[in-house]
């Protein structure tokens, strides 16, 4: 809750310059269609008039055929006016919100990779798809209408006050007061319409990830506790909806009993009028009718005002995200290289995932190009951070990471990242086929080259078993596959991207005994002249590195190859003996 009360509203000018104005046209279309509507709809009382005071009395059958006319015209009019303005303003609504969400998530995807680890993915899903919705009512039929509704209450009240200013004195009242009862509840709903957007999100969020790991759910026969939860997001998000219903019912409650008691005053009025001989019984029908024209638009605000309201809240929560810095202008990131060869050097480098709880501790080290450097330690000691430092997935809170004599932090992203290969602990499949997820890096690669990779992470040595090859489809995630085929499918991978910058987190950590000798022969030829960063529990698979760092709480206690560590007899003699023993 208390997030959403951070947010900053958006304003009316901000929404007319990025929304409004550049869609001119359309509106400009819109709205002279409703005017042409809403002008052949007051045909109607002012030939209802014609026909009471002049047509009936003087049985004048021309006039009544003309009226006739008249009115079928008008009705034709509204209904063409009717259709075309849906067609035009409903489809460019749309249109925007497929603009919008393509804004969203392309900036969402270049958020830097803290940004996911404290956001659940079901919940930046429902800000890509949910929350932009309501601005459909900003560009759609709800704007035209608004408009529309104003400047035919303006032409009925002009009207109406033509006929009798004693009742139009008396009837805007009652809608003076209406429309100071819609302000204050308007005002009031925002923040409503702010937090649906919230729990929209966590409900889809918590949803997402249940599904996800549905494995876990019936492992543990925890069935009825995720239903708990989800039932209990459920009820938050009605609540939410009841109290929104509440106010706008409010509102359109206040409607019908000050405009029913400024009717029922008119009647009294017209009434005493007619009988006075001041006013006409046309004069009277088509005072009513007129006054149905002006006070069905304000009628109709209340649900306009709704629909708006819950537009500017998702606005509001959008804007959230956009104003979130992009990763490519956290520091100055515009020198481009056309080729990388490697050389990375750690200087004094710390980092903290938060304030004064410093990971990585002012680690300095050389990783020549070509070279392999293993990261050895015992869990949460700060390897898989110096990996994603670089990666460049983290930026350094001190200190500076070199590469090729450039500051990482003054490399764009693009050209470094565009030579990088990274192969994770629980690497991530795409839902499709073994094809297109080593294909992923360089979806343009020969079959050649694909093959290459194919035989080089012996994926082979599976996907023959296969009916349908290395266009079997995996399932969400490679769900249908085995720990090590998943893996061997991203090495694969990064075999057919050909980087210049290795990490390798735990590459062999799902494999078998049989499938780690045959990958360890397939790292091999992959590590050859690149620089690389491997991260192993298994401290067999390291043994040909070219320097091993020990990290011990963020720091670096030994460094060194395997038999100069060995011979030491220190921290990385005792994790080596440990691991020979069991």
């Amino acid at each position: 809750m208390s997030k959403s009360k951070k947010l900053q509203n958006v304003s009316i000018g901000e929404v007319f310059k990025t929304i409004i104005w550049p869609r001119k046209k359309y509106l400009s279309i819109g709205l002279v269609l409703i005017i042409i509507s809403r002008l052949a709809g007051l045909v109607l009382p002012g030939a209802s008039k014609y026909l009471i005071d002049d047509v009936i009395p003087n049985s004048d059958f021309d006039m009544l055929r003309w009226l006739i006319l008249a009115v079928i015209t008008a009705i034709v009019i509204q209904a063409v006016t009717s259709f075309a303005l849906t067609q035009i303003l409903s489809v460019e609504a749309q249109h925007l919100i497929s603009q919008l969400r393509a804004k969203v998530q392309r900036h969402i995807i270049q958020l830097p990779i803290r940004f996911f680890d404290n956001t659940k993915t079901g919940e930046l899903v429902s800000r890509i798809m949910t929350d932009v919705e309501g601005v459909r009512n900003l560009v759609g039929t709800g704007f035209a209408q608004m408009v529309g509704g104003v400047l035919t209450s303006l032409i009925c009240l002009v009207l109406l006050i033509v006929i009798s200013p004693l009742m139009t004195l008396y009837v805007l009242f009652p809608v003076a007061i209406f429309g100071l009862i819609s302000l204050k509840a308007f005002g009031k709903i925002r923040p409503i319409f702010r937090e649906r957007g919230v729990i929209n999100a966590e409900v889809t969020g918590r949803l997402t990830e249940t599904l996800g790991g549905v494995r876990v759910i019936k492992g543990f026969n925890a069935e009825a506790q995720e239903i708990k939860t989800f039932e209990v997001g459920v009820e938050r998000l009605f609540q939410n909806i009841k109290q929104s219903l509440t106010t706008t019912s409010m509102v359109t409650s206040a409607a019908t009993l000050l405009l029913g008691l400024a009717s029922a005053g008119i009647m009294g009025i017209g009434g005493y009028l007619i009988m006075q001989g001041q006013l006409t019984f046309g004069d009277f029908l088509a005072f009513t009718l007129y006054l149905g024209f002006m006070i069905a638009p304000i009628l109709q605000m209340s649900n306009i005002g709704s629909q708006f309201t819950e537009a500017f809240a998702g606005l509001d929560r959008t804007q959230e995200i956009l104003n979130t810095p992009v990763e490519s202008v956290m520091g100055n990131r515009t020198l481009e290289l056309d080729h990388i060869y490697g050389d990375i050097v750690f200087d004094k480098v710390s980092f903290a995932y938060e304030p004064g709880k410093e990971v990585v501790q002012e680690i300095s080290f050389k990783a020549p190009a070509g070279t392999v450097t293993a990261l050895v330690g015992t869990s949460g000691s700060g390897k898989t951070t110096i990996a994603g430092l670089a990666a460049s997935f983290l930026n350094p809170a001190s200190g500076t990471i070199m590469v090729d004599g450039h500051d990482l932090q003054t490399l764009s992203l693009r050209s470094y990242r565009s030579q990088l290969g990274v192969v994770l602990q629980d690497d991530f499949l795409f839902e499709g086929t073994i094809r297109e997820n080593i294909l992923f890096p360089r979806p343009n690669a020969t079959e050649a080259q694909l093959m290459q990779a194919v035989q080089a992470a012996h994926v082979r040595e599976f996907t023959d078993r296969f009916p349908e090859g290395l266009d079997t489809r995996i399932g969400e995630r490679g769900v249908k596959l085995s720990g090590g085929q998943r893996q061997r499918i991203a090495i694969a991978r990064a075999v057919l991207a050909d980087p210049r910058i290795l990490i390798l987190d735990e590459a062999t950590s799902n494999l078998d005994t049989e499938s780690e000798s045959l990958i360890q022969a397939s790292l091999k030829t992959l590590m050859q002249g690149r620089t690389t960063f491997v991260i192993a529990h298994r401290l067999s698979t390291i043994r040909q590195a070219d320097q091993i760092l020990v990290i011990e709480q963020g720091r670096i206690v030994e460094q060194g190859k395997h038999e100069d560590l060995l011979e030491k007899q220190g921290r990385y003699y005792q994790l080596y003996t440990y691991q020979a023993r069991i």
